[in-house]
């Protein structure tokens, strides 16, 4: 099985690399500050390691960028480009302001015309990124519960390969994986986050609700 690099440490990169370790995977997360993961990391023994963006990076066969929108690009150059060549990257970001919400509305630092992921596949072009798990909250992200109905995980990206490693693994956290083209369906992907937050901020429930594309 493919080793695991998670960049990030907080809640979306943690749930995410408990449900990598679950289905057998070996992972290493990448974090400026390590030690606040020592009681995290006991949990698991020697199936996760914890070091710097660098570290992880260069141990992933796969990698999961899991930090938030405005620090992605800098994560990134730490973990180094020569890291990621080649390297599928899985991509949570969303631009995200640091602004509250307008009546449950999350704001954004991009606009409609090009998504956060163009700008980080553009900064780093021998990366293939795939936008996934963007539009889902972290009590959800694995094996979520809707009475034997799975999810839709949204993606996209350049690279046909990287698309179809990451449906396996969205395939593996019980989501149905539904592609939506090239790297521009970001600009559709990252803003589905907003509209799954609303029902969070005006209800107060973060745990009870997904999207599902129905077909006929």
């Amino acid at each position: 099985m493919k080793n695991i690099g998670i960049l990030g440490s907080g809640v979306v990169a943690t749930t995410l690399a408990g449900g990598f370790i679950k289905n057998g995977y070996t992972v290493f997360l990448g974090t400026r500050h390590p030690e606040k993961l020592n009681d995290w990391k006991a949990q698991y023994g020697d199936s996760v390691s914890v070091g710097s963006f660098a570290d992880a990076a260069a141990f992933g066969d796969l990698l999961v960028l899991a930090v938030k929108g405005d620090a992605a690009i800098k994560v990134l150059e730490s973990a180094g480009k020569n890291n990621l060549a080649g390297k599928t990257i899985l991509d949570t970001t969303n631009p995200i302001e640091a602004a509250p919400p307008v009546n449950g509305v999350l704001k954004f630092f991009t606009n409609l015309n090009e998504s956060l992921m163009e700008q980080l596949q553009s900064a780093f072009p021998e990366a293939n990124f795939v936008k996934a798990f963007n539009s889902i909250g972290a009590p959800l992200m694995i094996n979520p519960d809707f009475n034997g109905v799975k999810p839709t995980m949204f993606i996209c990206g350049n690279n046909e390969e990287a698309k179809n490693e990451v449906a396996e693994i969205i395939s593996q956290f019980s989501f149905d994986a539904e592609d939506m083209g090239h790297a521009e369906a970001a600009r559709a992907i990252e803003p589905l986050s907003i509209l799954w937050c609303i029902t969070g901020f005006t209800t107060n429930k973060w745990d009870g609700h997904a999207f599902k594309l129905l077909k006929k």
